[in-house]
């Protein structure tokens, strides 16, 4: 198989994650749609990641976030969000880089993507789910509601490249 000098998994995942940016960019300016909540993993310790020492040290690896009823001051740049929130009674801002992101999952029109995050924070593939809630590999999520145990369908972009 020929050498893929254009690098379309790379494209393709920039791509993907243009579309977390646009949703969270709309969001900022006119709050959340109807029923629409999301859930968005990330890598704590990926570069550029800001949340507080205390966070760090009860979410060493990974953190799953839900933007749902109390968030506030959500602005969003080319390369990231931050958003506050609140944990244990206790307001925080966190910045998170777009790269950092594992999974953003929408349960309201069960609409997902995941992400895998280099060592450097940057992606090296991407998945789009069609159902449920993050993957059994992420941590609970803050203010999560429990699973409804549907599972979930994960296909692969490497499946379509196949073809």
């Amino acid at each position: 198989m020929a050498e893929d000098h254009i690098r379309y998994d790379i494209l393709a995942q920039e791509a993907l994650r243009g579309v977390v940016r646009k949703v969270l960019n709309e969001v900022s300016r006119t709050g959340l749609p109807g029923e629409h909540h999301f859930f968005i993993s990330f890598v704590t310790r990926a570069p550029g990641v800001r949340i507080s020492q205390r966070l760090l040290e009860q979410y060493d690896k990974e953190m799953t976030i839900v933007l749902q009823n109390q968030f506030w001051d959500l602005k969003v740049t080319d390369t990231g969000f931050e958003v506050g929130l609140s944990f244990d009674g206790i307001n925080e801002m966190l910045f998170v880089p777009f790269s950092a992101i594992k999974g953003f999952f929408d349960p309201s029109v069960q609409f997902g993507l995941q992400f895998e995050v280099a060592n450097g924070g940057e992606s090296s593939t991407s998945e789009a789910t069609s159902k449920d809630a993050p993957s059994e590999e992420t941590e609970a999520p803050v203010d999560a509601e429990p699973e409804d145990g549907t599972g979930e369908k994960v296909v692969s972009l490497d499946s379509f490249r196949k073809k």
